[in-house]
């Protein structure tokens, strides 16, 4: 199958969704490629299921008995700059009409995924103004296939070549071992010999000897998160998702069979692994960081939650002061604060491992010292993100532009990038992000404290800003000033801020549970899964819990927790509540007379859970 500069159309207005697909079906029908007859079917098939893809794609096409009228396997393309309303106010920019049998059209399914599962990609080509841009993206998956025909010759003559790979995901998860699955059996379908390695949460498997490597044909790294090659010296390696893999595990192999490109020198094994990365995305770094936070996070939460509990179980009603030095010592005190230990490392894990992907091995104590220092300075994880970036950039920038002598070059990875780099980031942290933090954080407790006399509507509102800020960046500074101003009140006898403050810190990490399992379209199946430990977290208070989400999509996570927290705050002050105790979640709940008006605080946390919810599930997009 060709895609021709006839098929495509540039700049089209059509009306609705019926008119655009009037328009793609006449382009196939003008190139003779259906019958015009084929558009009946087309509009039989919408009204069966929408074929909104996402990321403002469209792939109308006909049913199965509407297949007698197409004349030759084709795609026409209906570019939309302006876009067309097609599902629920999702606007449709390009127009991907389909003509093909059954077999067909799932094969040219699973190309499209991956040319436009990247939002970058779906969005410039909505736009550009270049029809040759949109022919060579959409028909590079077929020209890839055409490309290996030599690899099939070989296969005939009994030279079929040797297949390995890796396959990793943020969490290490579903994604990692799915992946796997589908080369394997891809390539023994193309009679290929294939051993894929597996880098998933509970370590390495299947792992690659020195032999495998040294007699594979060409190495596939199918991974989410920043896979070291340096073991790859001098073979042919070519890069992917997970999710290329799993859609299309053959194409994913003859492509890279037939792109694969000579990995770094076959005599520079002992250089720096700086000097050889292969440069990745903002989001491949991003989610390299997460990965390695994750289990910090979940661990740290988990033992703080049972923490709580045994002290409940074994303390009474002042097991919720189970932090202070008079329980030390005790068992569920020793929980307890070996879940904040957890809690202190992930942030300086987060930053470093931003820093590894992004410059290797040189990059982990500039990104773990800066992500320290932003939580010290009360930065917390967005700082860290900073952190984490501003120390791999600038160690790679120095990695290329230190220019020592052949003799000299390992200096560079063991000493004098590592030490450069946390010089410049520590100070960077200091002195140029931490003032202006540390300024926020100082003012917002300062008013914080002119406002604990605040009575009805003003006390409403405040429960309401006090709900958003713990939400807006759930454990940075902004939350801390809440948190810490709500719980000094306490002594003062006024309890209405503790009670706004941790309904609405256990709203986001409950939201995402619910979201995970009402909207599981706008999730990928790691995402459900850490989910499901998200709700533990958030019934615990521990508002963190929903960082690794937030951290992936921050300008659509974050508003939708900061309404949903801001209801649980202002519902909580509306309703009289107040909490005598400063942390303990839903444990305080059941322990007598720590919170007043005890039922009415629960249905302020399901109100502002539920509305965080639904605005999860308006804000985040489908996943293709």
């Amino acid at each position: 199958m060709q895609l021709s500069n006839e098929l495509i159309r540039l700049g089209a207005k059509p009306a609705d969704r019926q008119e655009a697909i009037r328009q793609v079906a006449a382009v196939l029908a003008e190139n003779g490629k259906v019958a015009p007859q084929y558009v009946d079917g087309m509009f039989e098939r919408e009204a069966q299921e929408n074929t909104y893809l996402g990321n403002g794609v469209a792939i109308p096409h006909g049913t199965p008995q509407s297949r007698e009228f197409i004349k030759e396997t084709a795609i026409a393309i209906l570019q939309v700059p302006e876009g067309v309303d097609w599902e629920d106010g999702e606007p449709a920019h390009l127009i991907v009409g389909i003509a093909a049998s059954d077999n067909e059209h799932l094969a040219v399914l699973k190309r499209l995924s991956n040319v436009v599962g990247d939002e970058e990609v779906a969005q410039r080509l909505a736009v550009t103004t270049d029809v040759n841009e949109i022919r060579i993206a959409l028909s590079s998956v077929a020209q890839a296939e055409e490309s290996t025909a030599n690899a099939a010759a070989a296969q005939t003559q009994g030279e079929a070549p040797f297949i390995i790979g890796i396959t990793s995901c943020p969490t290490g998860v579903a994604h990692t071992y799915m992946a796997q699955e589908a080369l394997e059996k891809a390539a023994k379908e193309l009679g290929y010999p294939v051993k894929i390695e597996t880098q998933g949460s509970v370590g390495a498997d299947n792992v690659l000897s020195a032999e495998d490597i040294a007699k594979a044909a060409v190495v596939i790294i199918a991974a989410d998160t920043n896979v070291e090659p340096d073991r790859f010296v001098g073979k042919r390696l070519y890069r992917s998702s997970t999710k290329a893999a799993i859609s299309d595990g053959q194409g994913l192999i003859k492509t890279a069979l037939a792109q694969a490109k000579t990995y770094g020198d076959a005599n520079a094994a002992a250089e720096s692994s700086v000097n050889s990365k292969e440069k990745t995305g903002v989001y491949k770094h991003l989610m390299t960081g997460v990965s390695y936070m994750l289990p910090f996070v979940v661990a740290g939460g988990l033992l703080i939650a049972l923490g709580f509990a045994f002290a409940s179980l074994q303390i009474g009603e002042k097991g919720i002061f189970i932090y202070e030095d008079a329980y030390k010592g005790t068992f569920a005190a020793n929980l307890f604060w070996a879940g904040k230990a957890a809690f202190e490392l992930f942030i300086p894990i987060l930053g470093g491992y931003i820093a590894y992907s992004i410059a290797g091995r040189p990059g982990i104590a500039p990104g773990m010292v800066g992500a320290l220092i932003s939580n010290q300075i009360g930065a917390g994880f967005l700082g860290a993100i900073f952190a984490g970036f501003i120390a791999g950039y600038f160690v790679q920038f120095l990695a290329k532009t230190i220019k020592l002598p052949r003799e000299l070059e390992s200096l560079k990875p063991m000493i004098i990038l590592p030490l450069l780099g946390t010089t410049v980031v520590a100070l960077l942290m200091y002195y140029v992000i931490g003032k202006p933090v540390s300024g926020i954080m100082e003012a917002l407790t300062e008013w914080l404290k002119t406002q604990q006399d605040a009575k009805g509507f003003a006390a409403f509102l405040l429960g309401g800003l006090l709900g958003g800020m713990m939400a807006l960046d759930m454990g940075g500074p902004v939350n801390k000033a809440a948190y810490g101003v709500s719980t000094a009140l306490i002594g003062s006898n006024i309890f209405f801020p503790m009670a706004a403050v941790m309904a609405a810190g256990m709203t986001p990490p409950l939201a995402i549970f619910c979201a995970t399992l009402i909207f599981k379209n706008r999730f990928t199946s790691e995402e459900r899964e850490a989910g499901k430990a998200a709700g533990v977290l958030g019934l615990s208070f521990i508002t963190e819990g929903a960082i690794p989400f937030a951290a992936k999509d921050p300008l659509r996570v974050i508003p939708a927790l900061v309404i949903g927290s801001a209801v649980a705050g202002a519902l909580s002050v509306a309703f009289g509540c107040g909490l005598h105790a400063p942390h303990g979640g839903i444990f305080v709940l059941f322990i007598p007379n720590a919170v007043d008006k005890v039922f009415l605080y629960a249905l302020a946390i399901i109100i502002g859970t539920a509305v965080s919810t639904f605005c999860l599930g308006a804000f985040k997009k489908r996943i293709v």
